[in-house]
């Protein structure tokens, strides 16, 4: 059942308001976020990657896994809590130590470098000479995802009236839909502001051949290049002189998923403000095994055996439907993300429609 504006005002009184108050959190959390970056960029400079670094950075991760909890809108804190918390405190960890793309250049790259690639799911593009690296597509490519998370809003109208299943798979490819646009457009906006390439973000996870090559090479490619320094080199060593250096790749692989699924879990904590049950990090672990056990058949068979993309690629992508569907989407739709990313479109709309009519009475403090 869809919700009119007037409805919405009706069983939300104060919601204008209350974005307003948001806006005005969201304005303070990043203001807050920037002047601990560049406390951080002066570290930098002033310090050699070690313990010193790591010392002085700790406070910085604390206030960004903090910072977080002041928004509660999914629009504003969803991507708040996946950039500062998640990848603005791995990526300055690793550049602690002297590893990570802010550390790409000596002593310390640009401030407004480091600023926006510390916190944002974008990575400058080194080798601009790789032919496999395809930084840009075409219009008509992100016209027809836009357009296929436009049937959102009558799935959504209607959703009490089609099977639960049908909606779980719709809401996976309207989830996949959402966070590439979106990406795309920080990346966009990312490349103006400084002026230089970045590595791509997705590469058509639909055309997939097995679960390496969808977790690896195509899905979300920023989270893959912060969890394999930060979690899958640091464990793959580990693991050699523990177990040996076959089975310690295939241990890093489940704790980097592992890690993956934990923070999930973290940032729909920060949404939802609800326990986890552990569907996100049972889904995570669940395929960081199958990549495992994947990776270990591939050496075994040593090429011998290699099955067609057109067999392979079917069951990659419907494996990750079914345990999406499965484990992910549940956590999505019990935490009522659709129905909160309604509530918060409409308010955002009246807020603006606010600013029209009253302009003096809505300016941030």
């Amino acid at each position: 059942m869809s919700l009119s504006v007037s409805d919405f005002l009706l069983n939300f009184p104060g919601k204008q308001e209350k974005m307003e108050g948001e806006i005005q959190r969201f304005a303070m959390v990043w203001a807050s976020a920037m002047l601990a970056l560049c406390y951080c960029h002066t570290i930098g400079r002033i310090t050699i990657p070690g313990k010193s670094r790591l010392i002085a950075f700790l406070p910085i991760v604390l206030l960004f896994l903090y910072l977080p909890l002041n928004l509660h809108t999914i629009f504003l804190g969803g991507p708040t809590a996946f950039f500062l918390s998640w990848l603005a405190t791995f990526r300055l960890l690793l550049f602690a130590v002297g590893k990570g793309p802010l550390s790409s250049t000596s002593p310390v790259i640009p401030l407004q470098h480091f600023l926006l690639v510390s916190c944002l799911p974008i990575k400058i593009l080194q080798n601009k000479s790789d032919p496999s690296l395809k930084t840009h597509k075409s219009p008509l490519n992100y016209s027809v995802k836009s357009l296929i998370f436009a049937t959102v809003v009558p799935i959504f109208q209607n959703k009490d009236k089609i099977n639960p299943n049908i909606i779980k798979l719709s809401y996976c490819i309207y989830l996949y839909c959402a966070i590439e646009l979106f990406l795309a457009v920080i990346a966009a906006m990312a490349r103006v502001w400084l002026g230089v390439e970045f590595e791509p973000q997705f590469d058509e996870p639909y055309l997939a051949t097995s679960i390496q090559d969808f977790w690896g090479r195509r899905w979300n490619l920023m989270v893959t290049s912060t969890l394999h320094p930060t979690v899958y080199d640091p464990v793959r060593k580990i693991s050699a002189r523990l177990f040996g250096r076959k089975f310690a790749p295939l241990l890093a692989v489940v704790a980097s998923f592992t890690v993956s699924g934990l923070m999930h879990e973290l940032i729909f904590y920060y949404i939802g403000r609800k326990t986890p049950n552990w569907e996100l990090t049972c889904f995570f672990v669940l395929h960081g095994v199958c990549l495992a056990i994947e990776v270990a058949v591939k050496k075994e068979m040593n090429g011998k055996l290699r099955l067609p993309g057109l067999v392979t690629g079917p069951v990659v992508v419907g494996f990750a439907l079914a345990t999406g569907a499965w484990l992910f989407m549940p956590a999505v739709l019990r935490s009522e993300f659709d129905v909160k990313a309604n509530r918060e479109s409409i308010a955002f709309i009246e807020f603006v429609k606010g600013i029209g009519i009253h302009p003096n009475t809505h300016r941030l403090m």
